[in-house]
């Protein structure tokens, strides 16, 4: 169902988690789908708006993540950082993550945000190769990447994420190598490895690039990235590799748990009391009245547990059988009996104490497994 949101569908003293979006770029990347503009001189209009937002939805809840994305949240000054964070209640030690890109990085920036109490940042690399960063719309080199990750450590931070994409445009095998060898020597806490997928009104959408390696080049470049990176980094979820338990994304580990999370911003979704929205994407519409241009959708039985199944595959621990039927009443190894037989046999999936998981086989087709596990 689509409806305007009213405060009561969309309040809640259980969530515990916020996504804000920050829809500011200098330039849109070839590759990006995500929500974003460059209007920078609308950053304080935006900021007061979002402020509005907030305050009207969120009620004194202690929250254990915070996530501020974007666009380019690096391209705020810290005065708007310092009122967003104002504006919330945190539990003891909660993880605080702030997006960064390598071009708008600045020691001020970086000991400003971990000052603030910021304690974890995610660094959009993609790549180490400066011909690649100049095709996808990147505005920064490879030393401007090498030189956040050392500003980033220089000012304090314990918990770095780094993101590279793999299947991009004259990538080759040996290139892709060079990349994460230069994101092991860094010493980064977190990883996150994304194939490139392009998507409708994106720039490459509109003009596909050229010497793109095809699919099968993709699962050999994810299937070497995790030969290369573990035992050192963790796999704990599909795209996600970690050093150490407490290094891995408790934010993003929340969605994947289906936890409740607040969503603040132009185009950010949330999920309250059974109801997943998402704001507008206009940004005018949003800057006219943040109350409202909210869609909302309230999940059906079924649609929960196709989410549950589907965002549980994606975490290496697999699914847990045992909740699933105490939550949707149901014998999971008999509704599923067929699906489960066939990629046990294959070797696409494999009994855990608790139920099943992918294997890193199974990683590779999951979209095709998940399809089957629908009904």
């Amino acid at each position: 169902m689509q409806n305007t949101l009213h405060p009561k569908n969309l309040t809640s003293k259980t969530a515990k988690s916020a996504y804000i979006h920050i829809p500011f770029c200098k330039r849109k990347c070839n590759y990006c789908a995500f929500t974003s503009l460059p209007a920078l001189n609308l950053i304080d209009d935006y900021i007061k708006k979002l402020t509005l937002e907030i305050q009207h939805y969120y009620k004194d809840t202690q929250l254990e993540t915070l996530y501020i994305g974007g666009g380019t949240p690096s391209l705020l000054d810290i005065k708007h950082f310092e009122k967003i964070l104002s504006l919330f209640k945190f539990a003891q030690n909660p993880e605080i993550t702030v997006e960064i890109n390598p071009d708008s990085a600045s020691l001020n920036l970086l000991c400003g945000l971990l000052n603030l109490g910021v304690n974890r940042l995610s660094i959009g690399i993609q790549s180490f190769d400066d011909d690649i960063l100049k095709i996808i719309g990147r505005l920064h080199t490879s030393k401007k990447a090498k030189d956040t990750i050392y500003l980033a450590q220089d000012a304090g931070f314990e918990n770095i994420s780094a993101d590279l994409i793999y299947g991009l445009p004259n990538q080759s095998m040996n290139i892709w190598q060079k990349d994460l060898e230069t994101i092991k020597s860094l010493d980064v806490q977190h990883i996150s490895l994304y194939g490139l997928k392009i998507e409708e009104n994106t720039p490459f959408f509109k003009k596909p690039p050229k010497h793109l390696p095809d699919d099968d080049m993709q699962a050999d470049m994810y299937e070497f990235a995790l030969s290369y990176l573990i035992p050192e980094y963790n796999l704990y979820e599909i795209s996600n590799l970690a050093k150490t338990p407490a290094h891995c994304s408790k934010h993003n580990l929340n969605y994947w748990s289906e936890g409740q999370y607040f969503g603040f911003g132009l185009s950010a979704a949330g999920f309250l009391n059974g109801i997943r929205y998402q704001n507008t994407k206009n940004f005018m519409e949003y800057i006219k009245n943040p109350l409202l241009s909210k869609e909302l959708t309230l999940l059906s039985e079924q649609e929960m547990l196709e989410e549950t199944i589907f965002l549980g595959f994606r975490k290496m621990d697999g699914i847990d059988i045992s909740k699933i039927n105490e939550k949707f009443n149901i014998d999971f190894d008999k509704k599923f009996a067929p699906v489960i037989e066939k990629y046990l046999n294959s070797g696409h999936l494999e009994k855990t104490e608790n139920g099943y998981r992918l294997t890193i086989k199974g990683v590779l087709v999951s979209n095709l497994i998940l399809s089957e596990f629908l009904l």
